[in-house]
């Protein structure tokens, strides 16, 4: 067999540049129309180019990041409609995650770090004191959704919405940033865990589709109402 090249971290440190960038674009530090050179980045990161240039050509092919003609990249403009579908096909996975996990734990088949996993990931995310900021609140929601899918027994619910976790991280940040929708948010997630725990798919489904169906409804009305500019 032949030698293999060596590992290096620089595929961890791309890693590490790509989500402080997705993490940024979602908090609204990024907003869209703003600048995403290699130089810039790296020196607000303190990190050398290429994992920069590897970054952004990730952020572009999830489309975070738009081609700003010879300059660069740029972070893409927001797209209620494009978000409003992602959240469709989001509902019908959120809502089979839930049936499945439901049905698992009512025939015994989930175990006690799963289940506790997805409480604990609730209990959480209700304690998030008002005056949190936004990005807070964006991690908290991923990690409840993220155990509700490890419930569900099917990790490839899990593996064909991370692709689009960060374009829902940006629609999390826009409806998460009223406080009237923080606790209602919070108390839909509840609705959801409590036919899990007591083993209705039906209702579990249901509770879990309708959460991810009005969060793309209100994500859409709300991008309608914002201007983005994104041309500087």
């Amino acid at each position: 067999m032949d030698a293999l090249d060596p590992v290096t971290a620089e595929p961890a440190l791309t890693q590490l540049v790509h989500d402080r960038l997705v993490e940024a674009i979602s908090a609204g530090r990024l907003p869209p129309g703003a600048r995403l050179t290699q130089d810039r980045v790296a020196k607000l990161l303190d990190v050398s180019r290429q994992p920069v240039s590897h970054a952004l050509q990730l952020l572009k092919h999830q489309g975070l990041a738009v081609q700003h003609g010879r300059k660069g990249l740029a972070v893409a403009p927001m797209d209620g409609v494009q978000i409003w579908r992602l959240y469709q096909v989001r509902a019908a996975l959120d809502g089979l995650a839930a049936r499945m996990a439901a049905t698992r734990v009512r025939d015994g088949a989930a175990s006690r770090s799963e289940i506790a996993g997805l409480r604990r990931a609730l209990e959480r995310g209700a304690a998030i004191g008002d005056d949190a900021e936004t990005i807070t609140l964006v991690r908290a929601d991923v990690a409840f959704h993220r155990a509700l899918h490890d419930l569900s027994g099917n990790p490839e619910i899990a593996r064909t919405v991370s692709g689009q976790w960060p374009q829902f991280m940006r629609s999390m940040a826009i409806v998460l940033d009223g406080r009237a929708h923080r606790t209602l948010v919070w108390t839909e997630h509840a609705a959801i865990v409590a036919p899990v725990l007591a083993g209705d798919a039906d209702a579990a489904e249901r509770c879990a589709r309708d959460h991810a169906e009005r969060a793309g409804e209100e994500t859409k009305r709300r991008l309608g109402t914002m201007v983005i500019d994104a041309s500087d």
